[in-house]
């Protein structure tokens, strides 16, 4: 019987060891199926931190989505998954793992946190003001959580909440700093008190960031500049170097008066300036070869405001292009077929503001001339432009941070148009008449719109080598999408803006030798917005003496 039992005891005793053996080696154990899964998860997660740490945030990505393929239940690698998408810029792609983190590790005040930030850099302010309001009410001193949460009291309309939250706001962030005064005194100029506004901005501005209101009113009057010059002759090399004055009555783009007390509180900055400016363009044809040519092209503009307030308004711009040409006739009328490349960097106060990428494409075709009565003869020019830009704005609001998804004006244009040229008596008299449609899809919402311009002008030489310009534009916008910064005419926010900007452009010219000639221009831009703090108006003044090669 002894025997027995000792030999049931071996029986039980390799029994036990044999299925340890299968659990613990075997190929298809569940043990195998998970522990191992789960230990090489946990190492991926640890090495994906170290990354994060290391701002190698695609790096990050990369070992968070291979231990979340292992591990999908895994809460540390969802909430890094989260804040490395945000780092990334990528708000949208940040919400779904911090929800599920969310679900997995409910009332985690980090992940809330984190989560509510996602919302927010999404443009969902609705769904994260919850979750900043219910943190707020436990922990005031959270960093940035100040900012956010009288971020969204302004949305809601709570002002005097807002400004309440943001003065006592504890912010790490230096880029939020500055938000904050700024939405502060957003938030004070619609309560009515303007000095505070006034106070609060002028620190916001003390800064190199730009604000949205800084709008295409500072970049016009280069434009026109280089419109309104003289033709030079065609031969290999081109140049044209331009030095004056002018006196511009709003250089800060300060708005009209109107009921918005921000607007208001705006109108309170100087903006009047006397200054100097240098324009220079050059342009070489490096192939010249049957009916192709090839241009490079420079182009330089400086201005310099007078007044020393002012000085974050001076501009520099550097453009470089290529172009291509190809000439012919078709049904024996004369062609001339484009391809053009530009890039443009724009300076303020020599610190990087905006730069352009501009591919176009022109087809220019001179219709038969007409017999008119008392007219005479009438020449016809018809210009096909298409044109693709991509623009990189810099040192703004929404470039800081991708919180401020909003503001950004990163994005493309894509316009296309025709102008047509009535040309009489040999181009000394000319009429010009065009349209253009452009679409603005920028990063930010508040910025994309529709536009339609039409373009009406005419020229005129008088004699004596007197020439006398005129062109008139007009642009309307329709923007995409509700405002989420500014409010409208009725103090309301998330309406849609709505621009019609008109630009008068006069110049009048004398030629007083083959290289020299003299002009005085005059340019108005009256920008009407339903929204304040885009309307405006602007009267530039200009004397130039040009030199011509």
């Amino acid at each position: 019987m002894k025997e027995t039992c000792q030999h049931r005891d071996c029986v039980y005793f390799f029994a036990f060891i044999f299925i340890l053996v299968a659990l613990f080696s075997g190929p298809h154990s569940a043990v195998a199926k998970t522990a191992v899964p789960q230990a090489d998860a946990d190492v991926l997660v640890a090495q994906a931190v170290l990354a994060y740490e290391e701002e190698l945030y695609e790096v990050a990505q990369d070992l968070l989505n291979r231990a979340l393929e292992l591990s999908p239940h895994d809460v540390r690698g969802l909430y890094y998954m989260g804040l490395t998408q945000l780092a990334l810029k990528q708000p949208d792609k940040a919400v779904e793992p911090l929800e599920r983190a969310d679900q997995l590790s409910p009332g985690d005040a980090n992940i809330q946190y984190q989560l509510g930030v996602a919302y927010f850099s999404a443009g969902k302010f609705d769904q994260a003001a919850p979750l900043f309001e219910d943190l707020y009410k436990t922990d005031p001193e959270r960093e940035n959580l100040g900012y956010y949460v009288g971020f969204n009291r302004y949305r809601q309309k709570k002002y005097k909440e807002a400004a309440e939250a943001l003065d006592k706001a504890k912010i790490k962030d230096s880029s939020l700093v500055q938000l904050s005064h700024f939405y502060r005194g957003l938030a004070l100029g619609v309560m009515g008190m303007s000095e505070e506004a006034a106070a609060e901005i002028r620190t916001a501005q003390q800064t190199q960031m730009v604000s949205p209101i800084t709008g295409t009113g500072l970049l016009r009057l280069g434009d026109v500049i280089a419109t309104g010059q003289p033709v030079t002759p065609q031969k290999r090399l081109r140049a044209q170097i331009s030095l004056g004055g002018y006196y511009d009555d709003n250089v800060a783009i300060n708005p009209n008066p109107s009921r918005d007390p921000f607007a208001e509180t705006l109108r309170s900055r100087k903006t009047t300036s006397g200054g100097g400016i240098a324009n220079a363009f050059f342009d070489y044809s490096f192939l010249q070869k049957g009916s192709f040519e090839a241009t490079a092209t420079y182009g330089f503009l400086q201005t310099y405001n007078a007044n020393n307030d002012l000085d974050r308004f001076n501009f520099q711009n550097h453009q470089v292009g290529v172009n291509g040409f190809y000439r012919g006739t078709v049904f024996d009328m004369p062609f001339q077929w484009g391809l053009h490349y530009t890039y443009d960097y724009l300076f303020l106060n020599m610190t990087g503001f905006l730069s352009r990428h501009s591919p176009s494409t022109t087809l220019s075709i001179a219709e038969p001339t007409i017999d008119l009565p008392l007219l005479g003869k009438m020449a016809n020019l018809t210009t096909l432009i298409g044109r693709y830009q991509v623009k990189s704005f810099f040192g703004e609001f929404g470039d800081f941070d991708s919180r401020f998804i909003s503001q950004f004006r990163d994005g493309y244009n894509a316009m296309g148009g025709l102008l047509h040229v009535f040309r009489f008596a040999e181009d000394r008299f000319l009429i010009r008449v065009g349209y253009q449609h452009d679409n603005e899809s920028t990063s930010g919402t508040d910025f994309s719109y529709v536009g339609n311009r039409l373009q009406v002008g005419g020229q005129v030489g008088l004699g004596w080598g007197v020439t006398v310009r005129y062109d008139y534009d007009i642009h309307w916008r329709d923007y995409k999408n509700g405002q989420s910064l500014f409010v409208d005419d009725n103090l309301n926010n998330g309406t849609k803006r709505r621009d019609i900007e008109q630009t008068h452009f006069v110049q009048i010219s004398k030629q007083l030798s083959d290289h020299f000639s003299v002009s005085a221009q005059y340019q108005r831009i009256r920008e009407d917005s339903n929204i304040p703090v885009y309307d405006y108006t602007k009267n530039v003044y200009t004397a130039l003496v040009t030199w011509v090669y």
